[in-house]
């Protein structure tokens, strides 16, 4: 009874803590201005199965995508043990469904077993790949201190998880060979992994020292589980379960279709209509915004701030990115990242300074410098690469936009361009009358 009552202790604290940050999340990702993507239902469905349920994307490079899907489905079929974990550790019983499903159920273990060794291999993979190859993207300058920290730990729990489950059912294994298990029975489980590891690595402890280590993998199987869950809101593993949400609400118009400020947009509808009367009374909905663009993460939608939080910090954007490739200041994943870190940053001082707060801080100046949105090229090649649709570019745009209508800052390279387009309808220094001369004689 003590260990049940423990547990459910542990249950109640473990989803509600993970609840509590749930809800704060929420509510930064609400600080954004409103997006309508409500459309096209069954397109989103489709792209959510494809994108986030199938990896549709991650597989635009192969071996990368192998190792993930290894780690992916393991977790997605661990997962349904942990019910079973659940209903043990309220009701004191002992692998619950083990006389209730019978040969679906050592179906399953051995599934769950045969993913665990091939996500075993996965993680080591990636553990290598961060740390001990050169891979570019790995190491860029946002990838210091925690970035590469975080993604790390994620590597050591999963680890430490596989332990906990191989030493749960090779001491039971064992246990039920011996006739000394939870359940009632002697003989073998015939779990594939477990079976052929229990003889040579369990078999030589006595029985008191089984039972503990069975204890010991089970209890530390479920705590490791309860520290992941609680470990993915400060994490970028955060995706594991944003991904899904962020690829049903992504932009499903073709890429380079840029949007339009509607108040802009009017505003030049009427300047166009000879019958506009200047002295007419506004429209109800035509008010013209606080802003126009971007200085801050509350300029953004609600869209951009779940792309922040959806990051995976792949740098598979950055890699196919022309302008970092050429040199250039801008990465499109640290643009996402400082996105996140100032929109924690807003939402902590609103929590506890009140939700009118300032701190004369801003994401662009402060995070995001104007030399990296005027590296951009707008290619969309970011767009293209993310493998949860996450869009940079969107970001980027908004900043500019709040640099050229707000502060009218225009880099000096843009300068003579934009003046020949309002001089002479064309970036060429050439009045239109003289446009043709190229083709005389």
């Amino acid at each position: 009874m003590l260990g049940q009552l423990i547990f459910a202790i542990l249950l109640l604290l473990g989803f509600g803590f993970f609840g509590y940050n749930i809800s704060k999340i929420r509510k930064n990702i609400l600080l954004g201005k409103p997006l309508n993507r409500s459309d096209q239902k069954l397109k989103r469905i489709k792209t959510t199965l494809l994108i986030a349920l199938g990896q549709k994307k991650m597989f635009q490079r192969f071996l990368p995508a192998l190792f993930h899907l290894f780690i992916y489905v393991a977790f997605l079929f661990t997962s349904t043990e942990l019910i079973e974990i659940i209903i043990d550790g309220l009701t004191g019983s002992h692998r619950f469904f083990w006389n209730k499903l019978g040969g679906v159920y050592i179906l399953l273990i051995n599934t769950i077993e045969i993913l665990s060794v091939l996500a075993f291999i996965a993680t080591l993979v990636f553990l290598t790949r961060r740390n001990l190859l050169t891979i570019p993207r790995f190491q860029m300058s946002e990838m210091n201190g925690w970035p590469k920290l975080d993604g790390n730990i994620i590597l050591y729990l999963e680890i430490l998880l596989l332990i906990c489950v191989f030493t749960m059912n090779g001491a039971d294994e064992s246990l039920y060979l011996k006739g000394q298990s939870h359940v009632d029975g002697s003989g073998s489980f015939g779990f594939v992994i477990s079976s052929l590891t229990a003889p040579y690595f369990f078999n030589q402890f006595n029985i008191d020292t089984l039972i503990l280590l069975e204890r010991i993998g089970w209890w530390g199987h479920i705590l490791v589980v309860f520290a992941f869950l609680n470990y993915l809101p400060f994490s970028k593993h955060f995706h594991i379960l944003m991904a899904f949400p962020n690829t049903y609400y992504s932009n499903l118009n073709k890429n380079g279709a840029f949007n339009n400020l509607s108040s802009v947009k009017e505003e030049v509808y009427k300047m166009l209509d000879p019958n506009f009367d200047p002295y007419a009374t506004p429209v109800e909905g035509d008010a013209v915004p606080d802003r126009f663009g971007a200085k801050d993460v509350e300029d953004l939608s609600w869209k951009n701030l779940m792309d922040a939080y959806t990051c995976t910090e792949c740098g598979r954007c950055t890699s196919a990115c022309p302008a970092n490739l050429t040199g250039k200041k801008l990465s499109p994943r640290k643009i996402i990242m400082d996105t996140r870190d100032r929109l924690e940053e807003v939402g902590k001082n609103k929590r506890v300074y009140g939700q009118d707060f300032k701190d004369d801080k801003s994401l662009l100046g402060d995070y995001i410098t104007e030399e990296e949105i005027w590296a951009c090229t707008s290619c969309n090649a970011c767009v293209q690469e993310c493998p949860v649709n996450i869009d940079p570019l969107s970001v980027i745009i908004d900043l500019r936009r709040y640099l050229v209508m707000e502060e009218s800052k225009v880099p000096s390279d843009l300068t003579g361009m934009l003046t020949n387009i309002e001089n002479n309808g064309a970036p060429w220094q050439f009045s239109q009358a003289d446009r043709i001369k190229w083709a005389e004689e």
